[in-house]
């Protein structure tokens, strides 16, 4: 296969990851400017391999859970989704709010575990498979502002400040205004977007690192989002306060993460993790 087909075969599949009950042969080639027929044999290669089944009554194209079993086999390997809920989940009842932890790997940010700590009222609770978008979430900026400025303004830019309709009314569309959002982020020592990814809604972030050293590199975020009526302004200093607890929390966890698969048996993670001075309240 040679380098533009597994592109494409990666572009299909991308595709029909926005599509709960599939899409049509014909639907699929005119969303990617591909031949139908080539769009066929991609889907057949596809099926084959247990990627892609065919609805057959409906003949509509839709994605198998084989995609799914990879990236969870992915991340027990790496320990990261466990080695993170407990905090994550102190994080939720701290503040009452739905929380997510994101990893950094190369240019982008992947969320990879959540915990809903709203028990009443209006609960906001978006898909976990959605890209972060860098410069319209508070999960982004703040990553984004733990880099060299420069270095964060040319990954912003080479992706675009168009998001495909998932932003909010107050999103970022320009550099002068993303360094400002930048520098109030290292100011205040996190990330705000209001209505910036969605509308109605207020997220805060912070970064944490991958170990208890103020050395250790970046290895992702924590962050809090919640509907804009309860997320108002009067509250943020109490859930920056929790967001701190936990940044520094989850950097004492996470070099345990690959103890959970035994890879480091000397000290068991359940012990490890009894020591740890995680606060449930603020």
């Amino acid at each position: 296969m040679t380098i533009a087909a597994v592109e494409r075969a990666f572009k299909l599949l991308e595709a029909l990851a926005g599509e709960a009950d599939g899409a049509d042969l014909t639907v699929l080639a005119e969303r990617l400017d591909l031949p139908v027929s080539a769009t066929h044999r991609l889907l057949a290669s596809l099926t084959g391999r247990g990627f892609v089944t065919q609805d057959p009554q409906s003949g509509a194209y839709g994605l198998t859970l084989k995609l799914s079993q990879l990236a969870f086999r992915n991340l027990d390997l790496r320990g990261l989704p466990d080695a993170g809920q407990i905090v994550l989940d102190a994080l939720a009842r701290a503040t009452r709010e739905y929380c997510r932890l994101a990893v950094a790997e190369g240019e982008s940010l992947t969320w990879i575990a959540r915990a809903q700590g709203a028990t009443a009222g209006l609960r906001y609770e978006p898909p976990m498979g959605m890209g972060v978008v860098l410069h319209a979430t508070a999960t982004g900026k703040a990553w984004l502002a733990s880099l060299p400025e420069q270095e964060a303004l040319r990954i912003v830019c080479a992706r675009g400040f168009e998001s495909e309709g998932r932003t909010g009314p107050n999103v970022l569309g320009d550099v002068d205004t993303l360094r400002r959002h930048l520098n109030e982020t290292r100011s205040r020592g996190y990330a705000l977007s209001v209505e910036e990814g969605e509308i109605g809604t207020v997220a805060m972030a912070t970064t944490f690192r991958a170990g208890p050293d103020a050395s250790a590199p970046i290895a992702g975020t924590l962050s809090v989002a919640g509907p804009l009526p309860r997320m108002h302004e009067a509250r943020r200093g109490e859930i920056a306060t929790a967001l701190a607890t936990a940044a520094r929390d989850m950097a004492a966890i996470w070099p345990l993460r690959r103890r959970q698969i035994g890879t480091l048996p000397t000290v068991s993670s359940e012990a490890a993790l009894s020591r740890l001075p995680i606060e449930t309240s603020t």
